[in-house]
């Protein structure tokens, strides 16, 4: 599926487009043909996970001393790529990989790295973070999660929302107060293996507008205990601090599903006006339609050139948090635009949801939400000026 014709860019390396093509045929033989079933029953199964990690999708920027594949952010945004235009939005492994691994990788104990990193990579932990709480969402220094030392245990409460693989999640990093009179320097990230965590609870799996198979769920712990080790790094307070560093490659993460999303609508929308007809001719054939698409497609190009662009430098590690967010922000506003578009040129079959180009349409509203909202992103980007 190439809508854009671009060549390939010079961080895809050899060893990178082969592992997109292994990642291509083994989603279309494995995955592709259940998605429709997932998507009625609004669940995908737990199996996708191991089944995953067998074909070496999960933790690919892992160390291989960790069970990984010793790649770079290049393949884990190849895989991502390949997810999204396979049609498995809802899969969660791009934060699983992306964004729970790293933050064991840079800031845990050599004990934790060993304890949990492979079994990520092998999908026999799944992994969440749990920020946003019901009365904070963006505003990370405002949450009320606490865990308290007493002894060599801490005391983890609170409740979490919009947790991403929350139904399937055994093994959750809680962003969490140390310090509850404390802002930012209060912080800290908590490890919870919830298969052996009384007091942790899973709520329902939320109701949604899109992303219908995606676990999204509530989180609850009750004087859940744990014990010191499961503090990720070695001291209290520095969570603010790795939320921040990290997140540049979360937002990155959802740009590349954006992109990928504005590909795969105008490879299905340019293949329907091609077949479908009105009045004796085919739609592409007329000049509206060219001229939509035309413009849709441009768009699309210089979203992915800009991104590829953005990976590079991120793989160098010189991406700033300001152009990932100018990444984010303009990738995710520019997808419901091009959907939007897409799908008109559909008429009303593509509002229907046997149309996968209205599963885009609705999956793609929450990037604009997801990983700090848009509004956030042009406050960091306007602090640049």
């Amino acid at each position: 599926m190439n809508a854009l014709n671009l060549p390939r860019p010079a961080w895809m390396t050899e060893d990178v487009v082969l592992l997109e093509e292994q990642a291509r045929r083994f989603l279309a033989a494995e995955f592709v043909p259940h998605l429709d079933r997932w998507h009625e029953d609004h669940m995908y199964p737990r199996e996708v996970w191991t089944r995953a990690g067998q074909a070496g999708l999960l933790c690919a920027s892992m160390p291989e001393e960790f069970g990984g594949s010793g790649g770079s952010f290049a393949h884990e945004a190849v895989i991502n790529r390949e997810f999204s235009l396979s049609g498995f939005d809802t899969f969660g492994a791009p934060l699983h990989s992306g964004i729970v691994a790293p933050y064991i990788l840079h800031y845990g104990t050599a004990e934790q790295k060993k304890r949990w990193l492979p079994k990520l990579a092998t999908g026999e932990l799944v992994g969440a973070i749990a920020m946003s709480e019901p009365g904070t969402g963006s505003d990370l220094q405002g949450v009320r999660a606490t865990a308290v030392k007493k002894g060599n245990r801490y005391v983890l409460n609170g409740s979490k929302t919009f947790i991403t693989n929350g139904q399937h999640a055994n093994l959750v990093i809680v962003v969490a107060k140390t310090d509850p009179k404390g802002r930012a320097k209060g912080i800290s990230l908590m490890v919870v293996e919830t298969d052996d965590a009384p007091g942790f609870r899973r709520g329902r799996k939320l109701k949604k507008l899109g992303m219908d198979s995606a676990d999204t769920s509530e989180l609850f712990f009750e004087d859940v205990s744990l014990p010191t080790e499961n503090l990720l790094g070695t001291e209290e307070g520095q969570g603010f601090a790795q939320l921040m560093t990290e997140l540049p490659q979360e937002r990155l993460i959802v740009a590349v599903h954006a992109v990928a999303m504005m590909e795969r609508a105008l490879a299905l929308t340019i293949d329907y006006v091609k077949q479908r007809q009105a009045f004796g001719k085919k739609i592409i054939e007329f000049q509206n339609t060219q001229f939509e698409l035309a413009e849709c497609k441009t768009e699309a190009t210089v979203a992915k050139v800009f991104i590829d662009h953005c990976i590079e430098r991120h793989i160098a590690g010189s991406l700033d948090a300001t152009t990932a967010s100018m990444a984010k922000a303009w990738s995710t506003d520019l997808v419901g635009k091009i959907v939007d578009r897409c799908l008109q040129l559909f008429g009303g079959y593509g509002y229907m949801d046997e149309y996968p180009i209205s599963r885009i349409y609705r999956d793609a509203r929450v990037l604009r939400i997801y990983a700090g909202t848009n509004e956030i992103m042009n406050l960091l980007i306007a602090r640049s000026l």
